[in-house]
């Protein structure tokens, strides 16, 4: 290519509006404020489906044929208990993020996984096991950091439900499966996303389900993407009283410093999931306090923003109630990102499940923006 032709090839900023797949499984209308997800309102698709049936729509848009999924998740975590014990025993994870990175990696690639019909598909397989594992190793790790030991799964039950009984090691009330079933499903896919796009680039390598997943995870490790809800609470934290939170946020604008749970990259105005989030947050807490207080910050951070950026819209996204939806669960925050992780394996594994079947390389180019070697040698 010629100098010419590099320096005057337009480039945006983060790949913003350059379309790199066409897909069946997720739209964002970032100014509309719309989230569709497998052909359903993501509000839709949250009281009419549980994870379950969630993730059979989404794998059927990329056109999987998926079979009972309750029954073949819930071998899937029995089989991937028998990786705790050596996952636990490494010991070489300072977080729980870390640790389900480590425990996603020890899952080979292209392996039938026991109690899994080996008519179904490798691809669907690889999906199932590594969507299986998430919730059996976050568990294991949260109760490993409470000194505590793991708890084996029960493959009859539901994904949720199985989730919080491994936690706590007692089982969960129904408004408790029906707010994480909510959390899950409304987050399970989102667009083209940095750790979703991350998944199809490794997927296009043919590099395998297990691998694209643990890319993914990867990139949803940084607090640019899925980093953000644990300091969430933090900033709550910090302001700690009612008199306080106006002072505070007006002083931390004033810093520059970014409020956690506000503005975002794509949605201009609020974040659907937002609302999805703070419904399943009364379930639990039939506004106690903490949710109470969240809100009175919330409507005094919109104001503030309002007042210092005119020219921004800067709304409540969904990372905001995240936050509070899974502190009510008693999720401990080192887990806030590897519980997110373990929703957005279903909308990752989709996505390997479309590039595949694509089978092109994604190979984009880049503007050479360096010295010249002519210009090097007339310096």
């Amino acid at each position: 290519m010629s100098k010419t032709v590099t320096q005057e090839r337009a480039t945006a900023s983060g790949l913003d509006n350059v379309v790199a797949a066409e897909t069946n499984l997720s739209h964002v209308d970032g100014e509309a404020g719309r989230l569709i997800v497998a052909g359903y309102e993501v509000e839709t698709l949250v009281k009419t489906h549980d994870f379950e049936g969630a993730v059979a729509e989404l794998w059927r848009a990329a056109g999987a044929e998926t079979g009972d999924l309750k029954a073949a998740l819930g071998s899937a975590r029995t089989a991937a208990f028998r990786l705790v014990p050596p996952l636990l025993s490494r010991n070489c994870h300072k977080t729980v993020t870390e640790g389900l990175r480590t425990g996603l990696s020890m899952l080979p690639d292209g392996e039938p996984t026991p109690g899994i019909s080996r008519d179904i598909p490798a691809q669907v397989s690889d999906a199932l096991r590594v969507l299986g594992a998430a919730p059996v190793f976050v568990a294991a790790l949260c109760r490993q950091q409470e000194g505590k030991s793991p708890v084996a799964p029960d493959p009859t039950a539901g994904h949720a439900a199985d989730f919080l009984h491994m936690l706590r090691d007692a089982e969960a009330s129904s408004a408790e499966v029906e707010a994480l079933n909510a959390y899950l499903v409304t987050v399970m896919d989102h667009g083209m996303n940095a750790s979703t796009f991350t998944a199809r680039v490794i997927a296009a390598t043919r590099a395998g389900t297990i691998s694209a997943v643990v890319g993914a995870l990867c990139a949803l490790k940084g607090p640019l993407h899925g980093g953000a809800p644990g300091p969430v609470l933090d900033m709550l934290d910090e302001i700690g009283t009612e008199a306080n939170i106006r002072p505070w946020l007006e002083a931390a604008i004033a810093r520059g410093d970014r409020l956690m749970g506000f503005g975002h990259r794509v949605y201009k105005v609020r974040d659907p999931r937002a609302d999805v989030f703070a419904h399943a947050v009364s379930l639990l807490t039939n506004n106690n306090e903490r949710l109470r207080f969240a809100r009175k910050v919330e409507h005094e951070a919109l104001a503030a923003l309002k007042e210092a950026k005119p020219g921004q819209r800067l709304d409540t996204n969904m990372e905001y109630y995240t936050a509070v939806l899974l502190e009510a669960l008693g999720i401990p925050r080192d887990a806030v990102t590897p519980v997110f992780a373990m929703a957005r394996i279903a909308g990752w594994t989709a996505h390997v499940m479309e590039q595949e079947r694509v089978g092109r390389l994604i190979r984009p180019q880049s503007v050479y923006v360096g010295d010249w070697p002519e210009e090097t040698r007339a310096a």
